[in-house]
């Protein structure tokens, strides 16, 4: 009875992951325009509305639980704007539509068959699906996250005592990043070419000050072979010289800050590191905004007259956005090394973009310890050469630790320009260049 049972589990398995249960046309324009019948609604809550902590208790189901106790402590309030529309770029979708039908899982983790370009699985999600949350990994690991190749030029670092509100430190970094494959609408498409190694992916990060850490520089490479281990790169300004990262490096406090190398991006890891398990789907309130229509920051003014996201709340912790109620799906992933620092990360994924605005990390014994928020800016009210790209901008974030009352805040300059972003940046050669 048991082998019975077990292959009754296998050939479901491999029956959810086989072309035979591909998506539909249908399912492609569910899944880029969720909104187009409308938006969520809430009772109570409408544009314009501050969630604060005397009405906090009404709108517990959309908030996720770290939110809710923020501002159930008084940490912040939220102030909730228009649901909008974040369109992705057309060939992004016109790339989903031309995989419909060939696109598969592997028969292991961290394997997928047949795919070029898009979303590899735009079909709604299913709990009866054993492997959801791998198909949803994937989604994001090939979403249009920043395009095809963009940069935060620059980005500023804010590491802060929650209880004192003493700004202990500030970095300033330039990020950059390129996908080698899989391209929809930068030259060229789908893939640049010679890639001898593989690549699927690559992000350069040089710090720029202060002078302790100036050219202090980080370079990863992701492999299009999920099973292959990324190879990341430090170079360290003090010692002028490139020293290659052991893979458990990427769970260290990056730079002494609150957050992971494998933190970047809300996932910044393997599909085959995790144990991926689709929650549900829910509507709740995101960090996702216009940027150019926020009371913004006064520091740190660019010479173009570009202004960053301010901060406030308890320890000026917290980005002064406002805050969509949009579609999420709520996606765990659990480390499949007993020795990883985290038990689990709970992600609320953007069902439209498919960036993750809201994670919630639990230490070993499964308390919180921290929480990850990204903010998603809306292309069309940003830079004027953002417009039209159909990237959701990341423009601001928060690291939170709830154990130490300590947090690292994140303001951005995102910019989707791909001369800002030339391959031989993403070389070891070229940290050894920039550092002298």
């Amino acid at each position: 009875m048991k082998v019975m049972k077990t292959a009754l589990a296998t050939a479901l398995t491999f029956a959810l992951a086989s072309p035979g249960m591909a998506a539909t046309e249908a399912d492609v324009e569910q899944s880029f325009y969720p909104y187009k019948g409308g938006v969520p609604t809430y009772n109570g809550l409408s544009a314009g509305t501050t969630i604060n902590q005397g009405n906090v208790d009404q709108f517990k189901e959309v908030l996720d639980p770290a939110t809710f106790d923020f501002i159930k402590k008084g940490w912040t309030d939220i102030k909730v704007g228009e649901t909008t529309s974040f369109d992705l770029h057309p060939n992004y979708v016109k790339a989903t539509k031309d995989g419909l039908g060939k696109v598969k899982l592997g028969a292991s983790s961290g394997e997928i068959e047949g795919f070029i370009a898009g979303r590899p699985f735009p079909e709604e999600p299913s709990t009866d699906d054993p492997r959801a949350g791998e198909k949803l990994a994937w989604n994001y690991k090939y979403g249009y996250n920043w395009g095809d190749n963009a940069a935060i030029y620059p980005f500023y670092w804010k590491y802060k005592d929650m209880n004192s509100g003493k700004l202990e430190r500030t970095i300033k970094f330039n990020f950059h990043f390129l996908n080698f494959m899989h391209r929809v609408n930068q030259d060229p498409v789908p893939n640049i070419e010679p890639n001898p190694s593989g690549l699927f992916r690559a992000i350069y990060v040089q710090a720029l000050e202060p002078f302790d850490v100036k050219n202090t520089q980080l370079l990863i490479h992701r492999y299009e072979d999920d099973l292959k281990r990324d190879s990341a790169w430090l170079y360290l300004g003090f010692q002028r010289r490139v020293r290659k990262l052991a893979s458990g490096q990427v769970t260290d406090a990056f730079l002494g800050s609150d957050v992971m190398i494998e933190d970047f991006e809300g996932y910044n890891g393997r599909i085959n590191d995790m144990e991926w398990t689709y929650k549900g789907t829910q509507n709740i309130l995101v960090p996702f905004y216009n940027h150019n229509d926020l009371q913004l920051a006064e520091e740190d003014k660019e010479p173009d007259g570009y202004q960053f996201v301010a901060m406030g709340g308890k320890g000026d912790c917290f980005p002064q956005i406002t805050w969509q109620l949009r579609k999420v799906y709520v996606l765990e992933n659990v480390p499949k090394d007993s020795n990883h620092p985290i038990s689990k990360r709970v992600h609320y994924i953007d069902a439209q973009t498919y960036t993750i605005p809201r994670t919630l990390i639990y230490d070993r014994k499964g308390d919180l310890w921290k929480s990850w928020q990204i903010g998603q800016a809306h292309p069309d009210h940003h830079l004027p050469k953002n417009k039209g790209t159909g990237v959701a901008i990341d423009d601001s974030f928060t690291m939170v630790d709830v154990q130490a009352m300590h947090c690292t805040t994140g303001q951005f300059k995102g910019q989707v320009d791909p001369e800002l972003n030339p391959v031989n940046k993403f070389s070891v050669q070229n940290m050894r260049a920039s550092g002298r």
